[in-house]
């Protein structure tokens, strides 16, 4: 298991920057994957970015070359960087854990409470 706690939300203007950051209860170096997803008001939670145990990185196509995630494994902490911010950018984002579950064979899902993020002028 593991506890997650966002933090960094704020309000920006269009063409803005901020940055999040996810803090974990245990390490993370050895969780298959580390999340961030969103969820706009009206609108279903859906994923933004990943990083897994090894570094590797995927992003949805809206946030390319705009949204960067980072990991500091010593920190147990992960992190996004969000620039060029648009006002479609405006949801709760979460951070989740994705850890695999030997004894059922499965990924467990575990979910932070997540953290408001506005863009507007």
């Amino acid at each position: 298991q593991v506890q997650l706690v966002e933090s960094g939300g704020g309000l920006v203007q269009p063409g803005g920057s901020l940055s999040l950051s996810c803090q974990a209860s245990r390490s993370i170096s050895s969780i298959n994957a580390m999340n961030w997803y969103r969820q706009a008001p009206g609108k279903q939670r859906t994923w933004v970015t990943s990083i897994t145990s090894g570094g590797n990185t995927d992003y949805v196509d809206s946030v390319k070359g705009r949204f960067t995630i980072s990991k500091d494994n010593a920190k147990n902490t992960v992190y996004l960087r969000m620039n060029s911010l648009k006002p479609e950018d405006t949801a709760v984002y979460y951070c989740n854990a994705m850890i695999y579950n030997l004894g059922y064979l499965r990924y467990d899902d575990y979910w932070g409470q997540g953290t408001q993020v506005t863009v507007s002028s």
